[in-house]
């Protein structure tokens, strides 16, 4: 495993738990959505990386 898909997999898991934070406090969805989105991006950069 290389350095940047383990920096992309650790950071789409981080912004995954920001999705569920922010949707356990109820904030607008388009922030979810947004962050969702970015967390998909980064865990599918890691696992494409390996």
């Amino acid at each position: 495993m290389t350095k940047p898909a383990i920096l992309f997999i650790l950071l789409g898991l981080f912004l995954a738990g920001g999705v569920y934070s922010f949707w356990k406090q109820k904030l607008p969805k388009g922030v979810i959505v947004l962050l969702g989105i970015g967390s998909a991006m980064s865990l599918a950069a890691g696992l494409l990386r390996l």
